[in-house]
């Protein structure tokens, strides 16, 4: 027997599939931890790109933890707007998570796609502002706010 996943937001207009009845992880975010701490590993050996990229990811991580633990789901598109939304409707943690994500957010294509280099300000912004999304996860993930 399945059952229908919380809802998520999509993409895609197509009907929402049935799935298999999956939990919300309620961990501590150790994998959100460390793409964060590895992010700042990459700072400190001044490889700003690979930071700047793994700062990106774990604020989006962090995100869509304090989204599921908030809300019941994630956003699930690839349109990364529609988490800043949800996180808008996920209370004081979400808007904490949501101020850091909207500068982390535009830093994508460009650290991502393009061959230009990463200023090192920019890079230490950016996993500073990942380390803020980060701890907002993990007090979520922990029921303590």
């Amino acid at each position: 027997m399945s059952v229908q996943m919380p809802s998520t937001i999509c993409a895609s207009t197509a009907a929402p599939r049935t799935k298999p009845e999956r939990r919300m992880r309620s961990s501590s975010g150790d994998r959100k931890t460390s793409i964060a701490e590895t992010a700042a590993s990459a700072l400190e050996a001044g490889r700003y790109i690979a930071s700047t990229s793994l700062a990106i990811h774990a604020g989006i991580n962090s995100a869509d933890a304090v989204c599921g633990a908030r809300l019941g789901q994630r956003a699930a598109g690839e349109d990364h707007d529609q988490v800043l939304n949800m996180l808008g409707d996920a209370g004081p943690d979400g808007a904490k998570v949501q101020r850091e994500l909207r500068r982390l957010l535009p830093l994508k294509t460009s650290t991502e796609y393009e061959p230009d280099e990463v200023a090192a300000g920019v890079a230490r912004k950016a996993v500073e502002r990942s380390l803020r999304c980060v701890a907002v996860a993990q007090v979520v993930a922990a029921g303590v706010s």
